[in-house]
């Protein structure tokens, strides 16, 4: 049977809210001691009941303890808020700082889409200083960049190359095996006592009986005419 959930709101039998404090105090200081034991956490807990009686739990130490602990801890978040509440005199000379450096960039960027070229907005000595130093820094982070983007790109273009070397490789040696399997199919279908002689052999045998055609058939006397050879 599906349990139904329970309706959170005070229960009006002072019985039988009586029976549920006791069941839930109990299985909430047991929760409390198996997260001390599971994860070495230090749980202190403090329950009063509706007569204003006291239940309370340490798993490590006393509640007199945990309570100073408490107490040290909230102090240094409190001092740490206003801390960063009111910034030291350091940090507003380095906001100050900032707000001049931003202004200067500000009339700087005027300047230079041509903007500030009136004479109530001539930019000064330490003004172009700051601006000239701010460009040497623009410089080296874009060279530092080009040059990230450039070693990138060989060594992609090194690594295609080594694909590219590896498949002709590939594809080399298959040439070379389907050249010998075709030359060895060839041998193999030529008729039974064939003997096909290499070119060579044959301008040999041409150039050491140089018989033509005609020669032939004059020493040739057929068996009807009665001729012999």
């Amino acid at each position: 049977m599906v349990r139904g959930k329970v309706q959170l709101k005070l229960i009006e039998n002072p019985v039988h809210r009586q029976v549920t404090f006791c069941k839930r105090r109990a299985g909430l200081l047991k929760k409390a001691r198996e997260l001390s034991v599971l994860c070495d956490a230090d749980v202190g807990i403090m329950v009063f009941s509706a007569h204003g009686k006291l239940y309370e739990l340490a798993t490590k130490g006393t509640m007199e303890g945990l309570i100073e602990r408490y107490k040290m801890t909230s102090k240094e978040a409190q001092n740490y808020v206003s801390a960063a509440m009111d910034p030291p005199q350091d940090s507003e000379q380095e906001i100050s700082r900032l707000k001049e450096e931003i202004n200067v960039l500000q009339k700087s960027l005027r300047h230079m889409f041509g903007e500030g070229c009136s004479g109530h907005e001539q930019m000064n000595l330490d003004e172009l200083y700051i601006l000239e130093r701010h460009f040497g820094i623009w410089i080296d982070h874009i060279r530092t960049k080009k040059m990230q983007i450039m070693f990138q790109e060989i060594e992609s273009l090194k690594s295609k190359e080594g694909m590219l070397k590896a498949t002709n490789e590939f594809l080399q040696e298959k040439i070379v095996e389907e050249q010998g399997a075709y030359d060895a199919a060839s041998v193999m279908v030529q008729p039974k006592g064939h003997f096909e002689m290499p070119p060579t052999a044959v301008a040999d045998h041409i150039n050491a009986y140089p018989l033509t055609v005609q020669d032939q058939l004059n020493n040739f006397e057929g068996p009807e005419t009665g001729f012999s050879f």
